[in-house]
C-alpha cells in the first residue's frame, strides 16, 4: 500500500510537470508581438490593414499609436518598439543627424502628397499681397512646405539647399508672402486665421480636410522624395519579423485599401 501510494504521488507529479511544460509552449506563451509605432489617424488605419495581413501570414503585430512625431524614433531607438512606419527620408535623416539614432530604413510604404490649403481663396493666383501662409515648424516638413511654395512661384529659395531650405533661405517673394511657422498638428486649427497653410496629409485628413477640394496647390506625386518608410534599429534589418512586416505592407490588400479609403490622397510607394 505504501509503495502504491508513492507511485501514485510520483505519477501525479509527473503529470503536473508535463502540464506545466505543455503550458510553456501554449499559444498564449508564444513569441511577443512585433511592436510598430505609427501616427494616430490615417497612418494607423493603413497599419491596421497591414496588421491583419501579417496575422494571416503568422506574424502578430501590435500597433502603438503616437500623436507627436518627435517621440516615435526615440521609442524605437530605446527598444520600446521593433519598428516604426510614419516618416519620410528627409525627416529620418534630420532626426539621425540631430539625435544620433542608430536606426535605418528597410522598406517603402506610401506617399502623402503635401498640400497648400485655404479657406479664403480658391487659387494660388488669388492670394493677396502680403498673404500669411502657415508651414510646419520642424526642419524637414518646413523645408518641404517651402519647396511647394517655391514650385508655385510664391517665393524663391537658395538653390543649394535642395530638400532642406529654411525661411532664412527665402531670397524673394513676388507678393511679399509672410511665413508663419507652427507645429504641424496645429496648422489645421489655425487655417481659418491664415490666408493659406501647407498641411501634412495625415493632419489634414484628421481635421476633415479634403485634398481634392480644399487645396489650391498639391505637391507632385511622381518622383516624390517624401515616400514614407519602415524603419528599424541597426542590426535588425534581416530579422524574419521585419521582412514579414515589410511584405505585409507591400501587399495587394494594402494597395486596394489606400485606393478605396483615400482616393489619391495617400498612394502606394512600392
Amino acid at each position: 500500500m505504501i509503495t502504491t501510494g508513492l507511485n501514485r504521488r510520483t505519477l501525479l507529479l509527473v503529470l503536473s510537470l508535463a502540464g506545466t511544460a505543455l503550458a510553456g509552449v501554449s499559444p498564449t506563451m508564444a513569441a511577443p508581438a512585433f511592436k510598430v509605432g505609427v501616427m494616430s489617424g490615417a497612418e494607423e488605419e493603413v497599419a491596421e490593414v497591414v496588421r491583419k495581413v501579417a496575422a494571416d501570414k503568422g506574424l502578430t503585430v501590435q500597433l502603438v499609436p503616437f500623436s507627436d512625431y518627435a517621440l516615435v524614433n526615440e521609442a524605437l531607438a530605446n527598444g520600446d518598439l521593433d519598428a516604426n512606419a510614419f516618416q519620410h527620408r528627409p525627416y529620418l535623416e534630420s532626426q539621425i543627424a540631430a539625435r544620433g539614432y542608430k536606426i535605418v530604413p528597410v522598406g517603402l510604404t506610401f506617399v502623402q502628397p503635401i498640400g497648400l490649403y485655404s479657406k479664403k481663396v480658391t487659387s494660388v493666383a488669388d492670394l493677396p499681397n502680403r498673404a500669411t501662409i502657415g508651414i510646419p515648424n520642424d526642419p524637414s516638413n518646413g523645408g518641404r512646405a517651402l519647396n511647394l511654395l517655391a514650385a508655385q512661384g510664391l517665393i524663391k529659395l537658395t538653390p543649394s539647399k535642395g530638400l532642406s531650405p529654411s525661411v532664412l533661405n527665402i531670397t524673394d517673394s513676388a507678393k511679399g508672402i509672410r511665413i508663419s511657422e507652427l507645429d504641424a498638428a496645429q496648422l489645421p486649427r489655425a487655417l481659418a486665421d491664415l490666408d493659406a497653410a501647407v498641411i501634412n496629409t495625415d493632419h489634414a485628413l484628421n481635421a476633415g480636410l479634403d485634398i481634392r477640394k480644399d487645396t489650391i496647390a498639391v505637391e507632385a506625386r511622381e518622383g516624390n522624395p517624401y515616400a514614407n518608410l519602415i524603419v528599424v534599429r541597426q542590426g535588425d534589418e534581416n530579422r524574419p519579423e521585419v521582412k514579414a512586416f515589410v511584405a505585409a505592407y507591400r501587399s495587394p490588400e494594402v494597395a486596394n485599401f489606400l485606393e478605396t479609403r483615400f482616393k489619391g490622397a495617400i498612394i502606394p510607394a512600392w
